[in-house]
């Protein structure tokens, strides 16, 4: 079966290129074309047709030239409704596929960059995966549509076709064309839901860090070696020893240091989705990981980029 749709396919390639081409993936900016446009009469045009053509032979049954100069100018007004509904596509621009962050089973958030020609593109539908929705673009502008990836498994995922077409003006005819980016999105590995903390995960991961603070949290007598800059002037006036102002020292932030090798009793997905839930732990209360995996090394850092990169690079493994 599978070698009878290969051969139909090839044959389809040959003989109509046309019709084939445009829907194998392809790099930006993707541009709408007289060559990759199509239309038909949608139901209703078909239906409007038909009355047509009765009011048609109605006047020249009759001999009403006022029933047929009506027939031909409706006529004629579908017929330029068909023009524009050609031009609502033609010279579109795909110009980029911006992605945003998702674990393995959440949706993937996707921003298509639509750039116009030069003339306006009413009243556009895109479709992908089940998802319909509707834009415009000005002559010259451009528009960012937000789209739903579903998404199952870790890893790299190819952009599937989108459609794009259009019934304006009247819903006479139904213009469409396929574009299919060749684009590949990121999606980050799914946590494990509990599990082990990595406190000992190793000696490093031990290594903890005082800071002097900035807050006041008291005010105590002068010891020999305090700095002049804390003494509390005003407090020591009205009292009979020198007072030096006494700073808040945060508690020590641990740091995580998360290693691959340490989880070789785990499978590979097993040991993905325990890293990817310690980074996430990590990541909420703002504390120090590094990261190292047999096709990377990111050192020690916090912060949502850091947290970003780390997942990329879980995400990436083979």
């Amino acid at each position: 079966m599978l070698a009878t749709f290969r051969r139909w396919q090839d044959w389809a390639e040959r003989r109509l290129p046309a019709l084939t081409r445009y829907k194998r993936a392809e790099p930006l900016p993707i541009v709408l074309h007289r060559r990759r446009v199509y239309i038909v009469p949608t139901g209703f045009g078909a239906a409007f047709s038909v009355l047509l053509l009765v009011m048609l032979i109605g006047s020249l049954n009759y001999n009403n030239n006022a029933a047929l100069l009506l027939t031909c100018l409706v006529g004629s007004a579908s017929a330029a409704s068909m023009l524009v509904a050609f031009r609502s596509l033609n010279g579109l621009r795909l110009t980029a596929v911006r992605q945003g962050h998702a674990m393995a089973g959440e949706p993937l958030v996707l921003q298509l960059v639509f750039a116009g020609g030069d003339h306006p593109h009413p009243s556009v539908q895109i479709y992908m995966r089940d998802q319909v929705d509707a834009f415009s673009v000005a002559a010259r502008g451009e528009v960012l549509i937000p789209m739903n990836l579903p998404t199952s498994q870790r890893g790299w995922q190819p952009v599937p076709r989108i459609k794009l077409w259009s019934h304006w003006p009247l819903g006479l005819f139904h213009a469409w064309s396929w574009i299919h980016p060749d684009q590949t999105v990121l999606v980050w590995p799914r946590p494990e839901t509990s599990g082990p903390s990595p406190a000992h995960a190793g000696d490093a991961g031990q290594h903890q860090r005082l800071h002097q603070g900035e807050d006041i949290a008291a005010l105590r007598d002068y010891r020999i070696g305090d700095p002049q800059r804390h003494i509390a002037w005003k407090h020591s006036a009205r009292h009979p020893n020198l007072l030096v102002k006494d700073f808040e020292e945060p508690e020590s932030q641990e740091e995580w240091r998360l290693d691959w090798r340490q989880l070789s009793q785990l499978p590979t997905e097993a040991r993905i989705a325990r890293l990817a839930r310690w980074l996430g732990e990590a990541e909420t209360v703002g504390r120090p990981t590094s990261l190292w995996l047999p096709n990377d090394e990111i050192a020690l850092g916090h912060g949502r980029s850091h947290y970003t990169r780390c997942m990329d690079a879980l995400a990436s493994l083979p």
